[in-house]
């Protein structure tokens, strides 16, 4: 029997092929998150420090996003927010770009190579670097973990 055969037999069998990639995208970020919200950041000894903290003694964009990510997974929001706020606000977006990635997975279109227009992956990065600076200033002390 041919493939074209084969495939005119099960017509959903090349959709879930495709979403292959966005459910094994969620499965991992799932198991990630699960275990980040069963293994306590805060009690020392279970992740390694900042390498970025431990030699400056600054604070990169991602630090607090562990501890953010474990107030998260036990429902606190607030919590989240007081740690890495910038974290906390990127996950809608992640959210948003990995539901169009399965979506169009699903009905077969074309799937973009980039997430975003690149002049928002640039605005992007430039936040980052801004609030980078600003969380190691004394004003932006409320943006630190």
């Amino acid at each position: 029997m041919s493939a074209r055969a084969e495939r005119a037999g099960r017509p959903g069998a090349g959709r879930a092929r495709a979403l292959l990639g966005p459910l094994g995208a969620a499965a991992l970020t799932g198991a990630v998150f699960t275990y980040v919200g069963a293994v306590d950041p805060n009690a020392p000894g279970h992740y390694p420090t900042c390498p970025f903290l431990f030699l400056t003694g600054l604070y990169c964009p991602g630090c607090g996003t562990l501890r953010a990510v474990h107030a998260l997974a036990h429902g606190d929001v607030v919590a989240a927010l007081g740690l890495n706020p910038l974290a906390v606000v990127t996950v809608p977006f992640l959210l948003f770009w990995w539901g169009r990635w399965a979506l169009r997975t699903w009905q077969r279109r074309p799937v973009r190579t980039s997430l975003a227009h690149p002049a928002y992956i640039w605005a992007f990065l430039a936040l980052v670097i801004v609030y980078w600076i600003v969380r190691n200033l004394p004003f932006g002390r409320f943006l630190a973990p």
